[in-house]
């Protein structure tokens, strides 16, 4: 961060419930015995969504997620591969068409995606195979989003704040209007303000306003 950006506070405050043994044991048994329930209630969509992949766009089913977990500790995440096989690869060649102010990468119509995989995107199934990381423990139901390992690397000391709790697949920022959100800095405000407030209550509202816009079709 250059001396001419605005000095971003890096005295992160913790809801008060963070504290407590009960609560986060509750979340964690949540987010357990929830994930699981969706995953083998999902399990014939999740077999229709996989067979559809392989069908319809050469590569692998699932796409190997490189991301990193509470307080930097890196793991492989999976998600229905909604973009063409090499699309790691074409990133860079779209660099410059970045809508996203900061490490983190946004286009509204990436050439990358496949016609199956921005459906998927639009109803957020391609996000489903990340149940599997609930239940193992790298993520939670609700939390801050985790970021691709090449994108934490260019974090700053105020954005790595946001991975003192850890991730989860959906967030505060997703149900705040996150396709209008173009700097980065405000999507980790949001992360920072959800670990500020963290509650149970806070979670289940979370849950419910995502799914609204699932329902709607409101993902990019």
């Amino acid at each position: 961060m250059s001396s001419a950006e605005p000095q971003l506070s890096l005295l992160l405050v913790f809801s008060p419930y963070w504290q407590s043994p009960v609560r986060v044991a509750c979340k964690r048994i949540f987010d357990f015995f929830g994930a699981a329930l969706l995953f083998v209630a999902l399990s014939p969509i999740l077999l229709v969504l996989g067979l559809l992949v392989k069908l319809t766009s050469p590569g692998p089913v699932l796409y190997r997620w490189k991301v990193v977990g509470k307080d930097g500790m890196p793991f492989t995440g999976y998600k229905f591969r909604s973009m063409v096989a090499n699309a790691d690869e074409l990133k860079t060649k779209l660099s410059e068409r970045n809508e996203m102010k900061g490490p983190a990468f946004k286009l509204t119509r990436d050439p990358r995606i496949t016609p199956l995989g921005a459906w998927m995107r639009r109803y957020s199934f391609d996000e489903l195979p990340q149940l599997y990381s609930v239940v193992k423990g790298d993520m939670s139901l609700v939390g801050p989003r985790p970021p691709l390992v090449t994108e934490y690397a260019q974090f700053t000391e105020y954005q790595k704040q946001k991975l003192k709790v850890k991730p989860g697949i959906t967030c505060l920022w997703q149900v705040s209007g996150r396709n209008r959100i173009s700097d980065f800095d405000e999507w980790v405000r949001l992360d920072l303000e959800y670990i500020r407030q963290w509650s149970l209550l806070l979670d289940l509202k979370i849950l419910l306003k995502t799914i609204r816009e699932v329902c709607v079709g409101s993902g990019q």
